[in-house]
């Protein structure tokens, strides 16, 4: 099998999910098309070569409906032979775009790739799509649905994760973001995104709130205690589940849970030959990939599984990896996967995370695969595990190594 060799990572600034973020203005098909052609352009790509733009959006209804992908490979001005195929894998969806590209060049089905995807929050609100595991009452009966914040707060409540620990996680990913946009850290990866007109309306990631204290985080009310506790109430529906519980202790916000926002992101993938043709130095190359189904009920602990079998997959123990990216969907996923694997915290998302800067559902596996490949980078380190916890009881993984 041919190696998947990863050759330029590029992400836009997230901007606020709401009608006054930045990016707003902007449709899916634009901001993806931007950040496309970013990564043709400086890699000085001739797009006759890219065998498919594998693309993940997750809310796929008006402006990102329609096969998005092949949308914005003619908006960023591809060559027309360059197919796209858009993707749902709901929160994993820009990292498992990357891990279908990246066995597909393992088993030698073409040169190149460009895998990724966006989500315009502010613009096509999550959810608007529906989805049958949460409205049709013969699937949610039978699953024992609930909803992801329900899920988190069960997460805490089963291992014993306080609202201290979870507000206490979610300032060190804000300080640890601060301190990454000061350092410029992410300066590699970046694409400022202009308008139009050609002005420039976004350069950083605008969610990030360094000011955020316990005592400002303590003042916000549980955002999914009424959901739970109302009669007949999601908790009587977990704790079917889970009858070892007696209470399911809510403890997430707004403040400890990922931020609704725009973005996109791009990672460009090829094979040796295809570099070396291009005159392309490589990166990282992908290791191992993995994919795995977990109880929907509690829904979100799907990482753990996850990077065992990509663990396994590439012979590895989890000592040897130096970087974690474990998405931050809530506070409590990254606290029960660290308490798992015993691992130590400063690995895991030493730049903060989607608590801080928020979580465009399509593009963040994409994006957070980027800031782990600029962190191997920055310090000199060699591998690293990238995961996310996915909706109705799923997870994704993927380990890359540094060259």
């Amino acid at each position: 099998m041919k190696d998947a060799i990863i050759f330029d990572a590029v992400r836009s600034p997230r901007g606020k999910g709401k009608k006054d973020g930045s990016l707003y203005e902007l449709t899916s098909v634009y901001l993806s098309g931007e950040i496309l052609k970013a990564i043709r352009d400086r890699n000085q790509l001739d797009t006759n070569h890219v065998e498919d733009v594998i693309w993940g959006n997750v809310t796929q209804v008006g402006e990102q409906g329609g096969c998005l992908a092949r949308s914005a490979v003619l908006k960023a001005g591809f060559a027309q032979n360059t197919p796209g195929l858009s993707i749902n894998r709901f929160c994993a969806s820009g990292l498992e775009a990357i891990n279908l590209a990246a066995n597909q060049i393992k088993g030698g089905a073409g040169l190149a790739y460009i895998a990724g995807g966006v989500e315009m929050m502010s613009r096509v609100p999550m959810g608007s799509d529906g989805a049958a595991i949460a409205v049709d009452p013969t699937l949610a009966m039978n699953t024992l649905f609930v909803p992801q914040g329900i899920s988190a707060d069960l997460i805490s409540s089963l291992y014993g994760f306080s609202r201290d620990d979870v507000d206490a996680y979610a300032i060190e990913s804000q300080k640890r973001a601060h301190l990454a946009w000061e350092e410029n850290r992410f300066s590699k990866s970046i694409i400022p995104i202009k308008d139009q007109n050609g002005v420039e309306i976004l350069c950083k990631d605008e969610n990030i709130r360094p000011e955020t204290s316990m005592q400002s985080l303590g003042s916000l009310k549980p955002s999914f205690k009424e959901m739970g506790e109302t009669m007949p109430g999601f908790d009587n529906v977990a704790m079917q589940k889970y009858p070892n519980l007696e209470k399911i202790e809510h403890v997430h916000h707004a403040g400890n849970s990922s931020g609704i926002v725009d973005g996109a992101a791009a990672v460009l993938i090829g094979n040796q030959d295809f570099g070396s043709a291009s005159n392309l130095s490589p990166r990282a190359k992908i290791i191992s990939t993995a994919k795995v189904g977990t109880d929907p009920t509690i829904m979100l602990t799907g990482p753990i599984p996850a990077a065992k079998k990509a663990l396994e997959l590439a012979k590895m123990e989890i000592s040897d990896i130096d970087v974690f990216e474990v998405n931050e969907a809530f506070a409590s996923v990254v606290l029960r996967f660290n308490q798992a694997y015993d691992l130590d915290p400063d690995k895991v998302n030493i730049n903060g995370g989607a608590i801080a800067m928020g979580h465009p559902l399509g593009a963040t596996g994409a994006m957070i695969l980027g800031t782990a490949l600029d962190e191997l980078e920055r310090s000199n380190k060699n591998t690293a595990l990238i995961t996310l916890c996915v909706a109705s009881g799923m997870g994704s993984a993927t380990i890359i190594e540094r060259i």
